[in-house]
């Protein structure tokens, strides 16, 4: 295969998603592209894959016995994939098809890049976008801030530029980067586990690029959805992971000084007022976890060779 292109291997994780995942790799069949392989982890679905087994023969499939995240899913395949590149793509989108051709060629261009993200657009409403970069994330109040979000795509998004954090619904890493730092961090399960990854890949001294002519379409509502139990847990409880992960000295001070002082009381009040004693609780229960467990450094994911 022409140097040019090199075997990029795309990874999705699936849970009972079957409906999504067979649009997806649908939509894979139409990538120009000509190096790729595409491994779909199932993380212990009720909903079986069977199906999506016997119609797409030539993807590779991995049965996890356990659900083991969004971390835990993509390692799996990430240890077994044969590319120069990883590429973490969420089921639930569909990209064009030449959306590898201009990130491969920007991670070629500079062997410093280790991540680079594609422009994410809304499927439903494909002249807005949802991510075109990041500038990074708030140390005191775990708060990120994307660059284009709900804004209209225009020529300003169809550059190359340096980002502070990639987006885990379609991120692409090379395999430099995962021999040198590791996987990712198995701990989160759900939410800030790229973002802790972004951390460690700019600390280990490579770059992470937003890609403008790489595009994929991604159904996530345009509208925040409902909150859950679970996503006000991990997010609660990520939020403080991911600040005694990366802050450090006086920032990680003032960060949970400034979450129990101020976010805690303020999220405990917002509940209460709504009445929401399930939500109340899962957002307790995240905060807390973190007055329990003390070690949080050890999972950084085993490195692969």
């Amino acid at each position: 295969m022409n140097q040019n292109y090199p075997l990029v291997s795309l990874i999705t994780v699936n849970f009972n998603g079957v409906i999504h995942t067979r649009a997806f790799l649908k939509s894979l069949e139409k990538v120009s592209y000509p190096n790729y392989e595409v491994w779909v982890v199932d993380n212990a679905s009720t909903e079986s894959i069977l199906p999506l087994k016997e119609e797409f023969r030539n993807v590779n499939f991995i049965e996890s016995k356990e659900n083991l995240g969004f971390a835990g899913g993509n390692n799996i395949a990430i240890e077994q994939a044969k590319g120069k590149y990883f590429f973490l793509i969420n089921n639930d989108t569909e990209p064009l098809p030449d959306f590898l051709e201009p990130i491969v060629a920007l991670m070629e261009s500079n062997p410093l890049i280790g991540v680079a993200s594609s422009k994410l657009k809304y499927f439903n409403a494909p002249d807005t976008l949802q991510f075109a970069g990041s500038k990074g994330i708030n140390m005191y109040t775990g708060r990120g801030f994307s660059i284009g979000y709900m804004d209209k795509d225009k020529e300003a998004y169809n550059q190359n530029y340096k980002s502070e954090l990639a987006h885990g619904a379609a991120m692409l890493i090379s395999r430099a980067v995962v021999e040198k730092i590791g996987l990712m961090a198995e701990l989160y399960f759900l939410y800030y586990e790229e973002t802790d990854f972004c951390e460690r890949v700019k600390r280990a001294g490579f770059e992470i690029w937003y890609c403008g002519k790489s595009v994929v379409l991604h159904k996530e509502s345009m509208t925040v959805g409902k909150e859950s139990p679970m996503k006000t847990y991990y997010l609660t409880r990520n939020r403080l992971i991911y600040t005694r992960r990366n802050a450090k000295g006086f920032q990680k001070i003032a960060a949970l000084f400034f979450f129990f002082i101020f976010s805690f009381p303020k999220g405990i009040f917002k509940y209460l007022i709504k009445k929401d004693f399930i939500l109340l609780q899962a957002f307790i229960k995240g905060a807390l976890w973190n007055l329990t467990h003390f070690n949080i450094h050890h999972n950084t994911g085993l490195i692969i060779k």
